[in-house]
């Protein structure tokens, strides 16, 4: 793996860590696997705030799957400590995190640095997984104290970042700007977006019911859909894909990361909440793009399996691969090939918690197969959940395993 130098402590960047977690909480030997990665992060040898991430939020989910709460309970003073560390470096006086569209792993973005759906959002969900450890933990007092900074969070991004139809970035260039005012909010048009980041709140179920009509800009073709995939900034803004010099842009083009974190938000939405914006048939069309980007063609032109850093909306291009490649591989980059590496995006768990609806409640293994595709049949066998495995299958007509029509789930 080529070394990039903006890395941290053995090629680490923090900013996926959620995804990783969140992914690999699925894997039979997760134990061995996942908890030595979050202890990586939790102990410090890894650079946990380098970009901005949601490790609590995701080391909840991953407690969710293998029932350790007891671990996740035994990591709530550095969850408390990493909640302190954002609050002292990016809480500004109006009551939002400021953030740097670069350290949210999104280098150059139409709306730039300021208030952004980003951090704030990952903020919430950090403070009501903290908030569910103290709990689980019997620190009542605790539990309390981080559901306050959790809706403090809520209030305010839906008070101040909610303009009218969306979640926008509030562009301020620097913390604690003097000459700044939610008061007198003017933002030019040059910054004033829609991008999509302005999906990440339903991420952590953070907005209230009333906001789910941000969703109908999500498939629009003058908004964020593309032929190849859903674009990071909205199309019809006069600074959509502007130039830069720079092979990682998030002023338009389609992004893995980015697209992980919109199809999570519209699993969310269609199990939980009751709406007429997006549908069932758009989750499943959204992911058939979202698999068909994992390819590339090779020199004879045969598609093998890839999936890289951004790419073109229309065209399907790999575009930081072949800015790099025309450009030598220079080694200031990362050198031949680094797109490769990046680890930055999901796929498995898209499937299972969003396409199969399998998710835990309560402590409980449930299914909902709402979002599924017009299958006659599916299985996941060997599937882990706590200490046991399970089989859960769907048969449309009873033929095809022998369990009867429709859901089954039985304890291995």
């Amino acid at each position: 793996m080529t070394d990039v130098p903006w890395a941290g402590p053995y090629n680490s960047i923090n900013c996926a860590s959620g995804f990783h977690i969140r992914e690999g909480r699925w894997l039979r030997n997760s134990r061995d696997i996942i908890k030595n990665y979050i202890k990586f992060w939790t102990d410090g040898i890894g650079d946990a705030h380098s970009y901005s991430c949601w490790l609590p939020w995701a080391i909840k989910e991953y407690c969710e799957v293998t029932d350790e709460y007891d671990f996740g309970i035994s990591l709530l003073p550095w969850m408390e400590k990493d909640f302190l560390w954002w609050k002292e470096n990016r809480l500004d006086d109006c009551g939002l995190f400021w953030s740097d569209d670069d350290r949210d792993a999104m280098e150059f973005s139409i709306s730039g640095p300021g208030y952004r759906p980003t951090l704030n959002s990952y903020m919430y969900g950090n403070a009501m997984a903290i908030a569910f450890f103290c709990k689980s933990a019997g620190e009542n007092e605790k539990e309390r104290k981080y559901l306050k900074e959790a809706e403090t969070i809520k209030v305010n991004i839906q008070n101040y970042l909610w303009q009218r139809d969306f979640f926008y970035a509030v562009p301020s260039e620097r913390k604690n700007d003097p000459s700044f005012s939610f008061n007198n909010i003017n933002v030019d048009a040059d910054h004033h977006v829609k991008e999509e980041i302005g999906f990440i709140p339903w991420y952590f179920g953070l907005p209230d019911n009333s906001y789910d009509g941000g969703f109908r800009f999500l498939l629009d073709k003058n908004y964020f859909w593309g032929e190849k995939g859903i674009t990071t900034a909205e199309r019809n803004h006069p600074r959509y894909r502007y130039h830069a010099d720079h092979e990682c842009l998030w002023n338009g083009p389609s992004w893995p990361f980015a697209t992980t974190q919109t199809l999570i938000a519209v699993s969310n939405v269609l199990h939980n909440r009751k709406q007429a914006f997006i549908r069932e048939e758009d989750y499943i069309l959204l992911f058939r793009q979202y698999a068909g980007q994992h390819y590339r063609e090779d020199k004879s032109g045969k598609k093998i399996p890839w999936i890289d850093e951004n790419l073109d909306p229309d065209t399907g291009d790999w575009i930081s691969r072949t800015i790099l490649k025309k450009s030598g591989w220079p080694s200031v980059k990362g050198g031949r090939e680094r797109g490769k590496d990046y680890n930055h995006s999901m796929f498995c768990d898209l499937i299972i918690t969003g396409l199969l609806g399998i998710r835990c409640k309560n402590g409980q293994l449930i299914t909902i197969p709402k979002l599924l595709p017009s299958w006659d049949y599916f299985m996941v066998d060997n599937f882990p959940f706590g200490d046991r495995l399970y089989r859960i299958s769907f048969d449309r007509t009873g033929k095809q395993y022998g369990d009867g029509a429709g859901i089954s789930l039985k304890e291995l």
